[in-house]
């Protein structure tokens, strides 16, 4: 079973259902998802405040994926803001060679190194501020071995969050890497070739009202599948324009027991047999 860690923030929990889901239905072997952030985590484990510069409620809550599994295993963690449309199970095999790659060389992280350059001070979702610092965005998708002495040396709730996101004290072969289209960062400025196993809206996702990306009919189509998905009796139609995101009409479910209860002569508030 592959354990799965993804970011919570209160502002934005539509965005972890829609990816949580994309995760399930495309997943070949079993998974356990979970979600991390400063709002559900027990106060014993997490006493960090939210900063300044701190973009979500789970900035640095990720760093808690470890402890959280015991020291033990390996899991994954990713931003909220994702949508999974590989097998997850594809990016867990990438785990044997990255953080195992040979005897006494192994790894504490695995992630998508990105070359991203940001500039200080740009704006992101929901008014963010965006910080230019080394490995941005490295942090956003890793596959973690937690049993590696790296994690027992760190702090999540005293640490530098700079220092926790650039794995500062880890020089770059000592972070394993990440292969092929997973955790790609969206520009909505460019249409993408193909989609991505695990695109990333960085900068703000449909539920942002961020709908220029290629990428939001597709995450538009998720949400509508999640809702609604072989359910004979509901009826829900997610659409979506440049002006934001429409849920058409109302999430409905037919009222079966009336219809049943009327089959079978019976009056609403008598049982049937």
């Amino acid at each position: 079973m592959i354990r799965i860690f993804i970011g919570y923030d209160p502002a934005e929990p539509v965005a972890y259902h829609v990816l949580a889901h994309s995760i399930i239905t495309r997943s070949s072997v079993p998974v356990s998802i979970t979600p991390v952030g400063n709002t559900v985590l027990n106060h014993h484990l997490w006493q960090r405040p939210r900063g300044d510069h701190d973009s979500t409620e789970f900035s640095n809550a990720r760093f808690l994926v470890p402890k959280l599994c015991g020291f033990s295993g390996e899991a994954i963690f990713m931003d909220c803001d994702m949508l999974c449309l590989g097998n997850i199970a594809d990016l867990w095999k990438q785990r044997v060679y990255g953080l195992y790659p040979e005897l006494g060389d192994e790894k504490p992280v695995m992630v998508r190194k990105h070359e991203q350059k940001v500039r200080e001070g740009d704006r992101k979702f929901l008014g963010a501020r965006q910080a230019a610092y080394a490995r941005k965005n490295w942090s956003s998708l890793m596959i973690i071995n937690c049993e590696h002495r790296y994690w027992k040396e760190i702090d999540p709730n005293n640490d530098e969050g700079l220092d926790l996101h650039q794995f500062a004290g880890l020089d770059d072969d000592e972070i394993g890497e990440i292969g092929g289209d997973w955790n790609e960062l969206l520009d909505p400025a460019v249409h993408s070739k193909a989609p991505a196993r695990l695109p990333h809206f960085t900068l703000g996702g449909p539920w942002h009202g961020w709908t220029n990306y290629f990428e939001a009919d597709t995450w538009c189509f998720e949400l509508n599948d999640m809702l609604a998905g072989k359910n004979p009796c509901a009826s829900l139609r997610v659409t979506m324009d440049q002006a934001g995101v429409y849920i058409g009409g109302a999430y409905h479910v037919t009222r079966e027991d009336e219809k049943v209860q009327a089959e079978a002569g019976l009056r609403p508030g008598d049982e049937a047999a």
